[in-house]
């Protein structure tokens, strides 16, 4: 019987199927593409499941092919990866001015990740309801100037509020698959409560569920909302990439894979070579300043863990 995992919780997994949900684990060892993860299967993935005999639990036989998927490199485990989620037509990223400020290095980190896979990605600014004056108007306007003039949609909105998620906000969910990320303290739980009331105490639910208090915070969380799906995610610190060749970064960059072969070399890595198209647009202004320093700091990163 086929199924789509909407829960994890380290070594057990809760599967909907067309009888309902089922509680299962991983039966033996999964090739991931050579992958080193440290979760072989994620919310999202769509799978196989069998009836363990003589026991109400079900076992995981076999994980169907990915569309997509976002992953990062993980926080615990050195040259490992994490997938936050799969199979998602699209990524919302939250962010915020300030308590906590989300970084424009931390939004470029997650773009390169949805870029990677051709997932469309919107920029969410949660916490309108807030005052803001002088530098926190400003870097609102930046956010938009930036990413706006790449293609992003940029969404303002308030958790708290009502009028500009039932209109703005709730319509673009339906009928899709949409991964919802950020920071902890971006308020992600807060709207989620606001457009999922009932997602509170089903995720008390599924706790009862599938065994409180395995590592339930760590793993992403699947919601049934309009037609489609809502994946919650736990809060991300750090969004590190995972390894991408230097060739192969400003692909994940719209504004400098429009460049792309017309350098005078063919392993340009757009830094100094002479004859770069790239640094020539970035001189023109046609390629933001900050939007190049993240580039160059991911370049740095990946030389650094090589």
């Amino acid at each position: 019987m086929q199924g789509r995992v909407i829960k994890s919780t380290g070594s057990w997994y809760l599967v909907k199927t067309e009888s309902g949900l089922v509680k299962s684990r991983l039966r033996g060892k999964f090739k991931q593409d050579n992958l080193k993860l440290t979760n072989p299967i994620a919310v999202g993935d769509y799978v196989t499941v069998a009836k363990e005999e003589g026991q109400p639990t079900w076992t995981i036989d076999e994980i169907l092919p990915r569309e997509n998927y976002i992953i990062r490199k993980s926080t615990r485990k050195s040259h490992f990866s994490h997938i936050i989620a799969s199979n998602i037509d699209q990524a919302f990223l939250i962010v915020t001015l300030k308590n906590p400020r989300t970084s424009l290095g931390f939004i470029d980190r997650f773009l390169v990740s949805t870029e990677s896979f051709r997932i469309p990605a919107t920029i969410i600014v949660n916490k309108m309801d807030l005052e803001y004056k002088g530098k926190d108007l400003e870097y609102l306007q930046d956010i938009h100037e930036i990413y706006e003039y790449l293609g992003y949609d940029v969404l303002e909105i308030s958790a708290l509020g009502e009028y500009d998620l039932k209109d703005q906000f709730l319509p673009l969910l339906r009928g899709k698959t949409t991964l919802l990320s950020g920071h902890s303290g971006v308020g992600k739980s807060t709207l989620l409560n606001k457009i999922i009331p009932e997602a509170d105490q089903f995720t008390q639910e599924i706790s009862k569920f599938s065994s409180k208090g395995v590592h339930t915070t760590t793993f992403a969380e699947m919601f049934d909302i309009d037609g489609g799906y809502l994946i919650d995610t736990p809060g991300i610190k750090e969004f590190g990439i995972l390894d991408v060749s230097d060739y192969e970064l400003s692909h994940y960059f719209p504004e400098m894979r429009k460049y792309l072969g017309q350098c005078k070399y063919n392993n340009c890595r757009h830094i100094n070579e002479p004859g770069c198209v790239v640094l020539e647009k970035l001189e023109e202004g046609h390629i933001h300043p900050y939007r190049y320093d993240s580039y160059i700091n991911i370049l740095n990163e990946e030389d650094d863990h090589r």
